[in-house]
């Protein structure tokens, strides 16, 4: 028997493809315009089937955040790939696996001590391992500055004894710019920052054939890329609540959703219970510093449209407790014992990674037309 929204065990992750495609199809025009190559993230997928709605081409090229999705999606056919974890010496000998079974896999990092690591090792492999020096341009998570003169270092390091690929950076401070303003300020502050470290490579003698730039909301902003060679985004293949608060989707874009039953009621304190807890959404709270909080996920009907206010206000294991956010006026609605509901992610990779497969919604909105594995581990 054919699986249904209504009628597949919940929760379960339902993916709306037509949605994916027109996200994918949104950017890849966007940075053609641009000039720059695309190559996406597939960390927020995690999904073998979705990846080929999303690579450029079979090949790639295409970014992973695992060794293990490396490994998946190489034996699947990508061959062109970066890794964007900071490398460190024990994982070394699983990228020269992949470099000798033929891939072109690139690694990062941002320490004159893990460029030696990498020299080390390729010439114990007696090969040359790609990499990338990461770059800091906003502050937000890793990476060297532009005019550190550690960067110069690690260039001579790797392009002695190994192959200096290029730099690339990522403005996760991007999460934060709540205005088209912002953002393209943001984007070209990512810009500025990777072209300023290649053009220091380059001023020492050094090459730097890439330089990487990315994140969802720059990629959505930026409107000068010179001197970028590639962008790189992923949450934007299935958008989240995340992206609408900073404004460069629409709750309509969202391409992922958990379906969920009512299990219970409590009048009392204005909640209705439902068995998608964090097991099923995550616990990720990035909402609750923007202008809007949906706590752990806005509640739709099962058309995808949201009821006003109301969220996902707690979760527990198996648990989710949804209800009207503080101050709102709207009237909880009536969801009665077994009435199924969707809920919009807040962070899409977050919460894909909780789940097994994407149950794929078939053109007439009802029917499970198949379910795509979806990868875990490292």
């Amino acid at each position: 028997m054919t699986d249904t929204m209504e009628t597949k065990a919940t929760p379960f992750l339902a993916l709306d493809l037509s949605r994916l495609d027109a996200n994918v199809a949104r950017l890849r025009a966007r940075l053609e315009r641009l000039g720059v190559t695309y190559r996406p993230h597939l960390k927020t997928v995690k999904c073998i089937e979705a990846a080929r709605h999303i690579l450029p081409a079979p090949e790639g090229p295409a970014t992973v955040s695992t060794l293990q999705e490396a490994e998946a999606f190489f034996a699947a056919g990508v061959r062109d790939m970066i890794y964007t974890l900071g490398i460190v010496p024990d994982k070394l000998d699983r990228v020269i696996a992949l470099l000798r079974a033929g891939a072109d896999f690139a690694v990062v990092l941002e320490s004159p001590e893990q460029a030696r690591a990498v020299a080390a090792a390729s010439e114990a492999a007696g090969l040359r391992i790609p990499t990338l020096i990461e770059i800091d341009a906003d502050g937000a998570r890793a990476g060297l500055l532009p005019d550190d003169p550690a960067v110069v270092e690690i260039g001579r390091i790797l392009h002695r004894d190994a192959i200096l690929r290029g730099v690339m950076t990522h403005a996760g401070a991007s999460y934060a710019c709540f205005t088209p303003e912002a953002r393209e300020a943001m984007a070209h502050q990512e810009r500025d920052a990777a072209v300023a470290a290649a053009n220091a490579l380059r001023q020492a003698g050094l090459p730097c054939p890439i330089v990487s730039v990315g994140s969802s909301p720059t990629a959505h902003a930026a409107t000068d890329l010179t001197g970028v060679t590639e962008v790189r985004a992923g949450v934007f293949t299935l958008f989240d609540m995340t992206m609408t608060g900073v404004g460069i989707c629409t709750t309509r874009d969202i391409a992922a959703s958990v379906v969920a039953t009512v299990i219970g009621h409590q009048p009392r304190r204005g909640v209705i219970l439902t068995d998608a807890g964090y097991m099923a959404l995550s616990k990720d709270i990035s909402t609750s510093g923007h202008p809007v909080d949906y706590g752990f996920g806005l509640v739709a009907d099962m058309e995808g449209v949201a009821y006003p206010d109301l969220i996902v206000r707690a979760v527990s294991q198996e648990h989710g407790q949804i209800g009207l956010r503080d101050g709102s006026a709207a009237t909880l609605p009536n969801l009665p014992l077994g009435a199924r509901i969707r809920i919009l992610p807040i962070h899409a990779c977050a919460t894909v990674a909780m789940h097994p497969a994407f149950s794929v919604i078939a053109p007439d909105g009802h029917t499970i037309s198949e379910d795509w594995p979806i990868m875990r581990g490292w």
